[in-house]
């Protein structure tokens, strides 16, 4: 545990000296004053950590520092130490919000552990002030990079729904930055400080994507041995993000429905109905009404979920954005890895040629490989993997006979949805509305490995 400052306010000579050895002795940065007044004259010019300040003292009482160090920092933790100590002065002083209370006499090991605990708080405060900050970077605007009109409409929206509590499905292909967009709402909105649970429902295995959702009781099933709060619990108060909702299998989608409709369930094997304050971020990258109509997705809980709307435009919609998500994308990379490398105009012009199957994501991951490989500071056309170069030549792709074209365009799309499937045939055939086998033979025809 990193050390913290202490301030001492005592106005016994003998014990302020002893307490300030014995703290020094043990790693923290110590100051200590006689006088309220000049310890809290320090305090306001460099504020400290911890503050341990005795109540009766020759100029101002202790709770009245108190009260003045709450008003600078009221992150600060004050503990109170006293010979005249009395419940009620203790109630006193941890309503005022002082972290603990002591009472003279007390050896120094127990000042000793109260002060650890409190520098180990402080710590985490520390730390969750540190993050906030970062998320706050993280999910402004300004890292949400794109100028054409598609992506003003986008930014449009989220200013909007950030101020609201409203149920929002976003809708767009793979790697557009769909959870990126759900963050941003939430953290811009009056959720802020609450939690933003993440749910990738596609990454859960069916049996067990409703106690996650939703917890389960103790012997609720064989392994369940203590009570365990599911994921609607745990985002009270906040925001829950259902990545890939159109995965939920048909008796999950009927629980989903009703925390919608009123905001209660129960955990899986237990009676009591819980009531939670969530708000519900949705995502998908299927066609959630062609799901309806085929049976897979219940039609009510589709126009639950989808009471706004909000669908991501893919990258080869937005073209001109590619050269500002490229330099965004370099300036992180050249920092992480400590080089100065830029794209040259030919390679920008061959990547706004290229379809990018796999949107953003996609490009993020070529601009890193490109930073990482490159051996001069410069990226040239010819150095980029030659599946962009090859997909990129449009323009001198000789005519070919449409049933050609319609093969290639099968087979991409197979491939891609394997991919969004991990793999998975049986899923991957369902999307594709063909059966295991016919997949498979035309795996087999194209040449498909997986």
């Amino acid at each position: 545990m990193d050390k913290k400052s202490v301030l001492i306010i005592e106005d016994e000579r003998i014990m302020r000296i002893t307490i300030e050895d014995a703290l020094k002795a043990k790693g923290y940065e110590v100051k200590s004053f006689e006088r309220a007044s000049d310890g809290l004259k320090a305090y306001s010019e460099e504020p400290f950590d911890i503050v341990l300040t005795d109540v009766r003292l020759p100029d101002i009482n202790g709770m009245e520092v108190l009260r003045r160090i709450k008003e600078i920092d009221d992150s600060s933790m004050v503990i109170i130490m006293t010979a005249f100590g009395t419940i009620k002065d203790a109630v006193e002083a941890m309503k005022m919000g002082a972290f603990d209370y002591i009472t003279k006499p007390f050896s120094l090991d127990e000042l000793s552990l109260i002060i650890s605990r409190a520098a180990e708080v402080k710590k985490m405060q520390d730390e969750n002030l540190r993050l906030k900050k970062a998320i706050s970077r993280c999910y402004c605007y300004p890292n949400i990079i794109g100028e054409s009109d598609a992506m003003k409409n986008v930014f449009r929206m989220i200013e909007r729904l950030s101020q609201s509590d409203s149920t929002v499905l976003i809708l767009g292909e793979s790697g557009t930055g769909k959870e990126l967009i759900a963050s941003t709402i939430h953290y811009q909105g009056k959720r802020k400080d609450a939690p933003f649970v993440i749910v990738n429902c596609g990454a859960l295995p069916e049996n067990l994507i409703e106690s996650e959702l939703f917890g389960y009781e103790k012997g609720a099933f064989t392994g369940a041995t203590r009570r365990k709060p599911g994921r609607f619990e745990l985002a009270d108060g906040g925001t829950i993000f259902l990545d890939e909702v159109g995965e939920l299998p048909p008796s999950v989608q009927v629980k989903l429905l009703r925390v919608l409709q009123d905001g209660t369930f129960e955990r899986l094997g237990g009676t009591e109905t819980i009531k939670v304050d969530v708000r519900v971020i949705a995502a998908t990258n299927r066609d959630l009404e062609r799901e309806v109509r085929e049976g897979n997705f219940r039609e009510d809980l589709y126009y639950r979920l989808a009471v706004i709307p909000l669908t991501l435009p893919p990258l080869r919609e937005r073209r001109e954005d590619i050269p500002l998500l490229i330099e965004h994308f370099l300036q992180r990379c050249n920092s992480r890895l400590g080089k100065q490398i830029v794209f040259s105009k030919d390679a920008v012009e061959a990547l706004m040629e290229y379809p990018f199957p796999g949107n953003v994501r996609e490009l993020e991951n070529i601009v890193e490989r490109m930073v990482t490989l490159c051996e001069s500071d410069r990226v040239k056309r010819e150095d980029l993997p030659q599946h962009v170069l090859k997909k990129g030549q449009k323009k001198d792709t000789p005519a070919q006979p449409l049933t050609k074209v319609a093969q290639e365009a099968e087979k991409q799309y197979i491939i891609r949805v394997l991919k969004q499937t991990g793999g998975n045939r049986s899923r991957a055939a369902s999307v594709l509305g063909i059966s295991r086998k016919t997949l498979w033979e035309k795996m087999r025809q194209y040449g498909i490995n997986n």
